[in-house]
């Protein structure tokens, strides 16, 4: 069967992290993607050189897209790029706010041109506003919205230790796109959809912003929930970490009779309600961690279990590597293939193919072919 998307031409000037993963994204879903990049690549594909000799960030995001290497500096790459914007669904750009426009290729002017194209522009702080022109990085985002403040323990605020920024930007900028296309279905027009990740961010500080104005703002409390006890990470007798989560007073009472052994302490006044144990949670946690502590891993979890009680490892890296539910596909590279891990979606009875990650360049010639006589009507 057609993936959903087939049959789309996706144009996107992009680098980094953000445009990456949405354009990413469309390909997967079916869409042709030439990625342009500058005559030095994707600065991304510099960042390490950890996935078979090549960047782990790059090999992560770029699979299924074409490759094509532009100069905008001189009037015949810019020709070229104009053909394909006459030709396609979608542009992507994450350039700074302006820089697409000092380019010769304005939003509203290819939304002139061309009524069908969905533009898509993913910036640091949006288009208008005192930070627009500042250029954004993730971790930048992280502490302008509020995240780093949230994030870490007592003593010191923390990044999250992935590109969450980026990331949510590219993914908004996804859902915004297929929203475009289903409008455009309907209406046989185009628009334009502006996506900043400062934006992205500050929608998921909701809860932290709306505790903080009603008086009562987060603490960076480490591996531990502000609102919910227990919420946190205990240590069983041979050394294992393990994070359980108490949703209800419910679970609750079964925690304390089935695991803690002790059924009064489920209807004890002072801990019967998650406002009170979140009042006492040193106290609450100790009661936990006293009785995790008498315990190895492995019966803790069988006790667990047993009782339904959501409980997890704190695991490295290396053992996500080995995690029984890890899926995994493997995508072609340059250097060979590598194995990443799989998408999140599962589409049933439609299983995927990925395409291979490009090298730089490597479809220039065949585009510049196919859309040449295209760009030498629009010199």
């Amino acid at each position: 069967m057609a993936l959903p998307l087939h049959g789309l031409l996706v144009v996107s000037l992009e680098q980094a992290v953000a445009a990456p993963t949405c354009s990413c994204k469309l390909a997967d879903a079916g869409a042709r993607v030439i990625k342009i990049e500058r005559p030095e690549g994707d600065f991304a594909r510099e960042y390490d050189h950890l996935a078979q000799g090549q960047s782990t960030y790059f090999v992560w995001l770029n699979r299924g897209k074409e490759s094509l290497v532009l100069d905008l500096t001189k009037q015949d790459d810019k020709a070229l790029l104009e053909a394909m914007l006459a030709r396609a669904d979608v542009f992507i750009q994450n350039l700074k706010p302006g820089a697409v426009a000092k380019l010769g290729f304005a939003v509203e002017r290819l939304r002139s041109n061309y009524p069908k194209l969905i533009v898509a522009s993913i910036t640091g702080y949006g288009e208008t506003g005192p930070y627009a022109e500042r250029k954004a990085y993730d971790m930048l985002v992280q502490a302008e919205s509020g995240v780093a403040s949230v994030t870490g323990g007592p003593e010191a605020p923390a990044r999250v230790g992935v590109s969450i920024c980026d990331v949510a930007a590219g993914l908004n900028a996804y859902e915004a796109i297929l929203e475009a296309l289903i409008a455009r279905g309907k209406s046989g027009e185009g628009r334009a959809i502006t996506v900043s990740m400062f934006d992205g961010m500050a929608d998921w500080m909701t809860v932290p912003l709306l505790q903080h104005e009603g008086g009562s703002p987060p603490k960076r409390i480490g591996l531990a929930h502000t609102s919910i006890s227990p919420y946190s990470v205990f240590k069983s007798r041979d050394g294992a970490d393990i994070l359980i989560s108490i949703q209800s007073d419910r679970e609750w009472r079964v925690l304390a009779e089935k695991v803690l052994g002790d059924k009064a302490l489920g209807t004890d006044p002072d801990f019967a309600t998650n406002t009170e144990r979140v009042k006492r949670r040193a106290q609450t946690d100790g009661k936990v961690a006293a009785v995790f502590a008498q315990h190895d891993v492995g019966p803790l979890s069988e006790k667990l279990t047993a009782a339904d009680i959501a409980f997890g490892r704190v695991n490295t890296t290396a053992e996500l590597g080995r995690h029984p539910h890890l899926r995994r596909v493997t995508v072609g590279s340059p250097n060979g293939p590598v194995s990443v891990p799989a998408p999140a979606a599962q589409h049933v009875g439609e299983p995927r193919a990925y395409g291979p990650v490009p090298a730089v360049g490597e479809h220039s010639e065949k585009i510049r072919a196919e859309f040449g006589a295209g760009a030498a009507k629009v010199r």
